[in-house]
């Protein structure tokens, strides 16, 4: 595996590449990561991975000096799951100057997620498209755990007219349910044993919404109050339309459940999707 750190070395690396599979991380790599590389070489071409923790996404009362990094347990990851490029620049080499010019979102970007991390998925976008433009990928791949990333990063580059797919990875999981995320690490002993919580309460709220129930408002309330009486503090549980995250109408089949709620100072996130019958 070869290691680039500057726009300049990593263009000049992959200028004679083609059929190029990212996979953009912010390092601290678990098995949900290691997937997607597997899903990016299963496309048969070059397979690139880059690592940033990128500032811009970050809030000024968030976790971006304790996000965990371990780069050296991250590249042997990354060569032993087959990667043939990894982009890995520091923050003056991918910021050389201050990033004033960024990616202007719709107003998906203020709700969910992003009322509670104001300015987090312009950043995002920004990353990611300046990213784009280095590597050049025909196929990138996210996780369906951030779905709300995902669903940004997919109209995006729909609206832009990108030439580049956007893949959602499914979601990894410990045994017990638990989404595995890389602030999983914050996690006390006892917040361990009690996050798998989360999952079950979108799999009853699930559960409800394929048995027909219509009253979204009801099932979020309940989902919400069996983790705040458990100890967290959530921010939102939201049964929403997978194309665009909007409240679903009377009609619409394709659905997503979304939460994100603290347990102590880990703040987790995660989704389930369903289908409801015609």
């Amino acid at each position: 595996m070869r290691i680039c750190k500057t726009p300049d070395e990593t263009r000049d690396a992959l200028k004679n590449e083609s059929a190029i599979a990212f996979v953009p991380t912010m390092g601290n790599l678990h098995a949900g990561h290691v997937s997607l590389v597997a899903q990016a070489r299963s496309r048969g071409g070059t397979t690139v991975a880059s690592i940033f923790v990128n500032p811009l996404q970050f809030g000024p009362n968030e976790d971006f000096d304790s996000y965990p990094r371990t780069f050296g347990a991250d590249c042997e990851k990354l060569e032993n799951a087959g990667v043939d490029f990894l982009f890995a620049p520091t923050e003056r080499e991918f910021y050389p100057e201050p990033q004033t010019y960024r990616v202007e979102l719709p107003g998906i970007q203020n709700q969910l997620e992003g009322r509670f991390r104001p300015g987090h998925f312009s950043g995002v976008a920004t990353v990611v498209l300046k990213l784009f433009h280095i590597v050049r990928p025909q196929v990138a791949f996210f996780g369906k755990k951030d779905y709300q990333q995902l669903m940004v990063l997919r109209n995006m580059v729909r609206q832009l007219a990108l030439p580049i797919e956007i893949v959602g990875g499914e979601t990894v999981r410990d045994g017990d349910g638990l989404a595995l995320s890389s602030r999983n690490a914050f996690l006390t002993p006892a917040g361990r044993a009690e996050a798998p919580r989360l999952y079950r309460a979108l799999g009853r709220a699930r559960e409800a919404v394929l048995r027909g129930d219509a009253d979204f408002s009801a099932i979020e309330r309940d989902a919400a109050l069996d983790l705040d009486t458990n100890g967290w503090k959530t921010d939102y549980v939201a049964v929403r339309r997978q194309s665009d995250l909007q409240t679903p109408l009377p009609g619409d089949r394709d659905l997503v459940v979304l939460a994100a709620s603290r347990l102590g100072t880990p703040r987790l996130i995660d989704n389930l999707e369903m289908t409801r019958e015609g």
